[in-house]
Protein backbone atom coordinates (compact mmCIF):
# COMPACT_ATOMS: atom_id res chain seq x y z
CA UNK A 1 0.00 0.00 0.00
CA UNK A 2 1.36 3.28 -1.28
CA UNK A 3 1.85 5.81 1.56
CA UNK A 4 1.13 9.54 1.45
CA UNK A 5 3.99 11.96 1.39
CA UNK A 6 3.93 13.89 4.37
CA UNK A 7 3.51 17.69 4.39
CA UNK A 8 4.31 20.13 7.01
CA UNK A 9 1.02 21.29 6.95
CA UNK A 10 0.17 23.20 10.09
CA UNK A 11 1.63 21.88 13.12
CA UNK A 12 4.93 20.59 12.11
CA UNK A 13 5.52 18.33 15.24
CA UNK A 14 2.03 16.67 14.63
CA UNK A 15 2.78 16.00 10.98
CA UNK A 16 5.97 14.03 12.60
CA UNK A 17 3.62 12.27 14.82
CA UNK A 18 1.29 10.82 12.71
CA UNK A 19 3.88 9.80 9.71
CA UNK A 20 5.52 6.39 9.56
CA UNK A 21 8.52 5.69 11.18
CA UNK A 22 10.32 5.05 8.14
CA UNK A 23 9.61 8.44 7.26
CA UNK A 24 10.14 10.48 9.84
CA UNK A 25 13.77 11.50 9.02
CA UNK A 26 12.28 12.29 5.36
CA UNK A 27 9.28 14.30 6.89
CA UNK A 28 11.93 16.01 8.75
CA UNK A 29 13.62 17.07 5.70
CA UNK A 30 10.27 18.57 4.22
CA UNK A 31 8.66 20.47 7.04
CA UNK A 32 12.41 22.48 7.93
CA UNK A 33 12.32 22.99 4.04
CA UNK A 34 8.73 24.25 4.04
CA UNK A 35 8.69 26.19 7.18
CA UNK A 36 12.50 27.65 5.79
CA UNK A 37 10.65 29.44 2.79
CA UNK A 38 7.71 30.07 4.27
CA UNK A 39 7.27 34.27 4.77
CA UNK A 40 6.23 35.09 8.34
CA UNK A 41 3.04 36.94 8.85
CA UNK A 42 3.18 38.10 12.61
CA UNK A 43 5.85 37.87 15.70
CA UNK A 44 4.42 36.38 19.09
CA UNK A 45 6.21 38.60 20.97
CA UNK A 46 6.67 37.25 25.04
CA UNK A 47 8.27 37.45 28.08
CA UNK A 48 8.00 35.28 31.04
CA UNK A 49 8.83 36.20 34.81
CA UNK A 50 10.73 33.28 36.61
CA UNK A 51 11.81 32.31 39.93
CA UNK A 52 15.22 31.46 38.58
CA UNK A 53 16.66 30.69 34.99
CA UNK A 54 16.87 26.58 34.83
CA UNK A 55 13.47 25.33 33.21
CA UNK A 56 14.44 21.57 35.37
CA UNK A 57 14.09 23.36 38.90
CA UNK A 58 12.17 26.80 38.46
CA UNK A 59 8.86 28.33 38.38
CA UNK A 60 7.30 30.36 35.50
CA UNK A 61 5.47 33.24 37.78
CA UNK A 62 3.81 35.53 34.89
CA UNK A 63 3.46 35.25 31.58
CA UNK A 64 2.79 38.32 28.96
CA UNK A 65 2.23 38.03 25.31
CA UNK A 66 1.47 40.96 22.01
CA UNK A 67 1.03 39.27 18.98
CA UNK A 68 2.22 42.29 16.43
CA UNK A 69 2.47 42.24 12.46
CA UNK A 70 6.07 43.25 11.14
CA UNK A 71 5.00 47.38 11.41
CA UNK A 72 4.89 46.21 14.75
CA UNK A 73 1.13 46.90 15.31
CA UNK A 74 -0.28 45.17 17.93
CA UNK A 75 -2.92 42.63 17.17
CA UNK A 76 -3.42 40.75 19.95
CA UNK A 77 -2.22 40.44 23.75
CA UNK A 78 -2.50 38.39 26.69
CA UNK A 79 -1.15 38.45 30.69
CA UNK A 80 -1.81 36.19 33.37
CA UNK A 81 0.17 34.81 36.58
CA UNK A 82 0.57 31.09 37.31
CA UNK A 83 -0.61 29.53 40.48
CA UNK A 84 2.07 27.87 42.81
CA UNK A 85 1.97 26.67 46.24
CA UNK A 86 4.23 29.53 48.37
CA UNK A 87 6.25 27.51 49.83
CA UNK A 88 7.30 26.63 46.66
CA UNK A 89 7.85 29.57 44.55
CA UNK A 90 9.43 31.07 48.39
CA UNK A 91 12.15 28.62 48.00
CA UNK A 92 12.79 28.83 44.63
CA UNK A 93 13.54 32.54 44.79
CA UNK A 94 15.74 31.91 47.42
CA UNK A 95 18.17 29.98 45.43
CA UNK A 96 17.96 33.55 43.20
CA UNK A 97 19.81 36.69 43.95
CA UNK A 98 18.18 38.18 41.77
CA UNK A 99 15.24 38.32 44.02
CA UNK A 100 17.49 40.09 46.70
CA UNK A 101 17.66 43.24 44.24
CA UNK A 102 14.06 43.29 43.20
CA UNK A 103 12.08 42.98 46.68
CA UNK A 104 9.20 44.64 45.56
CA UNK A 105 8.73 42.42 42.71
CA UNK A 106 9.22 39.00 45.09
CA UNK A 107 6.82 40.12 47.37
CA UNK A 108 3.94 41.09 44.87
CA UNK A 109 4.59 37.95 43.42
CA UNK A 110 3.67 36.24 46.47
CA UNK A 111 1.04 38.35 47.65
CA UNK A 112 -1.04 37.79 44.29
CA UNK A 113 -0.20 34.02 44.02
CA UNK A 114 -3.69 33.91 45.23
CA UNK A 115 -5.48 35.10 42.37
CA UNK A 116 -3.09 33.48 39.63
CA UNK A 117 -4.80 30.78 37.29
CA UNK A 118 -3.67 27.48 37.47
CA UNK A 119 -0.74 26.53 34.60
CA UNK A 120 -2.89 24.11 32.32
CA UNK A 121 -5.20 26.92 32.24
CA UNK A 122 -2.45 29.29 31.16
CA UNK A 123 -1.11 27.18 28.52
CA UNK A 124 -4.95 26.40 27.10
CA UNK A 125 -5.57 29.99 26.50
CA UNK A 126 -2.70 30.82 25.16
CA UNK A 127 -2.92 27.84 22.79
CA UNK A 128 -6.26 29.19 21.46
CA UNK A 129 -4.89 32.53 21.28
CA UNK A 130 -1.99 31.49 18.78
CA UNK A 131 -4.27 29.08 16.76
CA UNK A 132 -7.06 32.11 16.37
CA UNK A 133 -3.79 34.62 15.76
CA UNK A 134 -1.69 32.38 13.49
CA UNK A 135 -3.75 29.69 12.21
CA UNK A 136 -1.83 27.34 10.40
CA UNK A 137 1.48 29.56 10.75
CA UNK A 138 3.93 28.23 13.16
CA UNK A 139 4.63 31.09 15.68
CA UNK A 140 7.53 32.92 15.71
CA UNK A 141 8.64 33.95 19.34
CA UNK A 142 10.48 37.64 19.86
CA UNK A 143 11.69 38.83 22.79
CA UNK A 144 15.35 39.73 24.55
CA UNK A 145 17.29 36.13 25.18
CA UNK A 146 14.31 34.92 24.29
CA UNK A 147 15.78 31.37 23.83
CA UNK A 148 15.44 31.42 27.96
CA UNK A 149 11.37 32.12 27.40
CA UNK A 150 12.00 28.99 25.01
CA UNK A 151 13.20 26.33 27.66
CA UNK A 152 11.18 27.12 29.92
CA UNK A 153 7.76 26.53 27.22
CA UNK A 154 9.11 23.65 26.15
CA UNK A 155 10.03 22.23 29.85
CA UNK A 156 6.66 23.44 31.41
CA UNK A 157 4.00 23.60 28.37
CA UNK A 158 4.60 21.40 26.08
CA UNK A 159 1.72 21.44 23.75
CA UNK A 160 1.90 25.12 23.57
CA UNK A 161 5.70 24.69 22.45
CA UNK A 162 4.75 22.55 19.37
CA UNK A 163 3.03 25.44 18.18
CA UNK A 164 6.11 27.64 17.91
CA UNK A 165 8.74 27.65 14.62
CA UNK A 166 12.00 26.36 14.90
CA UNK A 167 13.05 30.01 14.39
CA UNK A 168 12.83 32.96 16.84
CA UNK A 169 13.69 36.79 16.73
CA UNK A 170 16.28 37.62 19.44
CA UNK A 171 16.31 41.54 20.10
CA UNK A 172 19.67 40.47 22.27
CA UNK A 173 21.02 39.75 19.00
CA UNK A 174 20.55 42.90 17.55
CA UNK A 175 22.14 45.02 20.90
CA UNK A 176 25.59 42.60 20.17
CA UNK A 177 25.76 44.27 16.93
CA UNK A 178 24.41 47.97 17.19
CA UNK A 179 26.63 48.19 20.39
CA UNK A 180 29.55 46.88 19.23
CA UNK A 181 29.82 48.10 15.61
CA UNK A 182 28.34 51.61 15.88
CA UNK A 183 28.48 52.31 19.75
CA UNK A 184 24.46 52.58 19.88
CA UNK A 185 23.06 51.76 23.78
CA UNK A 186 19.06 51.27 24.26
CA UNK A 187 18.83 52.46 27.91
CA UNK A 188 15.70 50.15 29.18
CA UNK A 189 14.13 50.85 32.43
CA UNK A 190 14.80 47.16 34.13
CA UNK A 191 11.14 47.16 35.14
CA UNK A 192 11.28 42.93 35.06
CA UNK A 193 7.55 42.63 34.37
CA UNK A 194 6.13 40.43 31.42
CA UNK A 195 4.22 42.97 29.85
CA UNK A 196 6.75 46.18 30.50
CA UNK A 197 9.66 43.97 29.36
CA UNK A 198 7.74 42.90 26.13
CA UNK A 199 7.05 47.11 25.41
CA UNK A 200 10.77 47.77 25.72
CA UNK A 201 11.66 44.90 23.21
CA UNK A 202 9.75 45.88 21.07
CA UNK A 203 10.60 49.53 21.61
CA UNK A 204 14.18 48.76 21.85
CA UNK A 205 14.12 46.87 18.37
CA UNK A 206 12.16 49.99 16.67
CA UNK A 207 15.18 52.05 17.77
CA UNK A 208 17.75 49.98 16.35
CA UNK A 209 15.65 49.86 12.78
CA UNK A 210 14.98 53.78 12.77
CA UNK A 211 18.92 54.25 13.37
CA UNK A 212 20.12 52.05 10.48
CA UNK A 213 17.94 54.43 7.99
CA UNK A 214 19.85 57.23 8.71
Amino acid sequence: MAVPEPRCKGNWFTTLIKTPHALTEYAIILCMTDLKHAVPTKLLWIDLEMTGLKPSQDLILEVAVEITDFNFTPLASYEARIQHPRQEVENAMALNDFWQTYPENKDDFLAKLVDAKPAAQVQAELMTLIKVQFGDEPAILAGNSVHADRGFIEAHWPELFQLLHYRMLDVTSWKIIMQGKYGMEFTKKEAHRAFDDIHESIEELQFYLEALKK
